[in-house]
């Protein structure tokens, strides 16, 4: 295997460990902001429960403004009964005394079916406001469990960074260019062996005449379905 190879498999090695290292902190730091986001979530939970509690409160109290109407209005009919000399306005009274008390009525059972729902959802936020406080606890420890597992790994990244940047100084600017290229591009795998003919970055067979050239393992060739950089090397196992 020619030097150059040799230089861009040991690069791609680190940027790979780079790469690990990277995704660990990415998880690390997403669970902690999904955590984060589900405690933020509770809050507005309350906050709807809260809300649904005061509309509920509102329209008691409406309710409760329409049946002191409404008994008013009764107790107005009622008074006026002993006043009325025809049999005529007399029905008429007594009709509106009865509306008035099947509405003073439906209006009660309102209030009730409110007040049942309000202790229900007062329930509720209880039980969101304990669970809030749980959460809200363990977000503050797995914070800081999280910040001291980043600041390890982080260390680790710094070794790896300087070690890449010292493999990186050896490898010529043009051929370093493009293998940067095709890790962006490439899912961080720019430079992949050729075994049996079939490059092992794309899967796909490459030319019989290619392929010759790279037995000899002198050289390095781009691969003509995924422009990767292609060499050889025989398996370990391989006599």
């Amino acid at each position: 295997m020619n030097e150059v190879i040799s230089q861009l498999i040991s690069l791609q090695k680190i940027d790979l460990h780079l790469d690990t290292i990277d995704n660990e902190i990415k998880q690390k730091q997403d669970a902690l902001d999904q955590q984060s986001a589900m405690l933020t979530q509770r809050e507005s939970d309350i906050d709807d429960l809260h809300e649904q509690i005061n509309t509920l409160e509102k329209e008691r109290r409406t309710l409760d403004l329409e049946m002191s109407e409404d008994l008013a209005h009764v107790k107005s009919r009622q008074s006026k009964m002993m006043q009325v000399q025809t049999g005529r306005e007399q029905t008429a009274l007594l009709k509106e005394i009865e509306d008035g008390k099947r509405s003073i009525k439906e209006k009660e059972e309102k209030i009730v079916a409110i007040m049942e729902e309000v202790e229900s959802l007062t329930a509720q936020i209880t039980r969101q406001q304990e669970l809030l406080q749980e959460e809200a606890k363990s977000l503050t420890a797995e914070t800081a469990k999280t910040k001291e597992t980043i600041e390890t790994i982080a260390k680790t990244k710094q070794g790896q960074s300087s070690k890449r940047q010292k493999h990186a100084s050896e490898v010529e600017g043009k051929l370093l260019n493009k293998y940067n290229i095709l890790r962006e591009r490439r899912k961080g795998l720019a430079v992949v062996n050729v075994l049996g003919g079939v490059c092992q970055g794309c899967f796909m067979s490459i030319p019989p005449q290619q392929y010759n050239i790279l037995l000899r393992g002198d050289r390095h060739l781009d691969c003509p379905v995924c422009q990767r950089i292609i060499y050889y090397q025989a398996p370990e196992n391989q006599e």
